[in-house]
């Protein structure tokens, strides 16, 4: 087919060209004012995908990719490698403004964002999969989640954690039948983490050799054996309390931005009574506190919340009180709050949040989001409310991800 000119980017990553029928094309690991020679083509009714085939004329924002996997194994890992950082920066500002201007009709402009510090060995979470015959440990390639390439070195992980992979990838045989994923994790204390998740409930009979080899290649870590329906548990090192398996963000220096930048937006919450949904780890709530709230903070891990009640352990008065359980199935309980932070995950809030949020009416909601579609279905949904605030941080570099900041107030 003859080659296409790529006119911008999709919020997935991809290019966005045209066909001659009118069709949108999605091609893969474009970028803008790219000319590409497209192969692989897949049609549908009212759109289009395929790869790129021949680069004909590279786009002025187009770079040479830091990592070698990202060309040679198609990695699925990142999806902007090929892009610069500032073109990375405006395309997720893109993302944020497009998904509220065409999925909430909010007319807003593109959020100004803030950058990393860093655009490279930031990620302190790494989750790996194996082939079947266990031969390769990696990454998926793109679009195809069922294949599995060979990791060597991954440019976003952080070095401390990634210096784990090259002795666990020798010791690959020792590691438990039925592996289903295994995660490498560096917690904030620094302390390396190796999850490994089976399927049905199979031992991991050499987690002790495992461990003193890491050990004598100055790699130590504690690690984990999760069966299929049930809790992780340590094995070797440490028989510490860290809940290894909870949510916490995979760039702690940004998403302790983004909690400071929240509370900041809430505008004084001294004496106030807030609301802290989908709490994780207790971060927020903690800050609140600080700031003079009192906070009701609702988390579903119970495993989250026993962690933020030990870390607070020993304060005169914490002014924080911690419900366990799902959020739409707890709010019912909690007295009306002056103003709410929200944080939920990847799918957003489910549609009673919306509704119990749009009917006891705080004042103001802070809306953290990591996904600016289903962000723009939730404001959409709080009826009553418009937004009066928003920026983007920049979480995840060299992907098509944005962590957004959305102040919400009551009209």
């Amino acid at each position: 087919m003859n080659a296409v000119r790529i006119l911008r980017l999709a919020a997935g990553g991809d290019g966005v060209s045209r066909l001659d029928d009118g069709r949108t094309l999605f091609v893969p690991r474009t970028a803008p004012g790219d000319l590409v020679q497209p192969c692989r083509l897949r049609t549908h009714r009212r759109f289009a995908r395929a790869r790129m085939g021949r680069l004909v004329e590279p786009g002025p924002d187009r770079v040479t990719p830091r990592c070698p996997h990202y060309i040679a194994d198609d990695c699925g890992g990142c999806q902007l490698q090929h892009l610069s950082d500032d073109a990375q920066r405006a395309a997720r500002q893109g993302f944020v403004g497009d998904a509220l201007r065409r999925l909430a009709h909010v007319e807003v402009a593109d959020p100004p964002i803030e950058p990393a510090e860093h655009q490279w060995g930031y990620r302190t979470k790494l989750t790996l999969h194996p082939s079947a015959d266990r031969r390769r440990i990696g990454l998926h390639p793109v679009d195809r989640p069922d294949d599995v390439f060979d990791l060597r070195v991954c440019h976003i992980t952080s070095p401390d954690l990634m210096a784990l992979w090259p002795v666990l990838s020798r010791l690959r045989h020792l590691l438990p039948e039925g592996l289903e994923h295994l995660v490498l994790r560096l917690d904030r204390s620094g302390h390396r983490h190796v999850i490994a998740r089976v399927r049905g409930g199979t031992l991991w009979n050499h987690a002790g050799e495992v461990h003193a080899a890491l050990d004598a290649a100055g790699v130590g870590a504690t690690l984990w054996w999760q069966p299929e329906a049930g809790a992780a548990r340590a094995v070797a090192g440490s028989g510490e309390a860290f809940p290894a398996t909870v949510f916490e963000q995979i760039h702690p220096a940004m998403g302790d931005r983004v909690r400071a930048a929240a509370v900041a937006a809430m505008d004084g919450v001294g004496g106030r009574l807030v609301w802290d949904l989908y709490a994780g780890l207790g971060e927020t709530a903690d800050l609140l506190m600080a700031a003079g709230a009192t906070v009701h903070s609702v988390e579903s891990d119970a495993r989250a919340v026993a962690h933020a009640a030990r870390r607070g352990t020993g304060r005169p008065e914490t002014r924080v009180v911690r419900h366990t359980g799902r959020v739409e199935d707890v709010l019912g309980q909690l007295p009306d709050p002056a103003a709410v932070i929200t944080n939920p995950p990847r799918v957003g809030m489910d549609a009673r949040v919306s509704a119990a949020l749009a009917e006891r009416g705080p004042a103001r909601i802070v809306y953290i989001s990591c996904d600016a579609a289903t962000l723009a279905r939730d404001i959409g949904r709080l009826k009553g409310y418009h937004l009066a605030g928003l920026r983007a941080f920049d979480l995840f570099p060299q992907t098509a991800h944005v962590e957004t900041l959305a102040v919400l107030e009551h009209a």
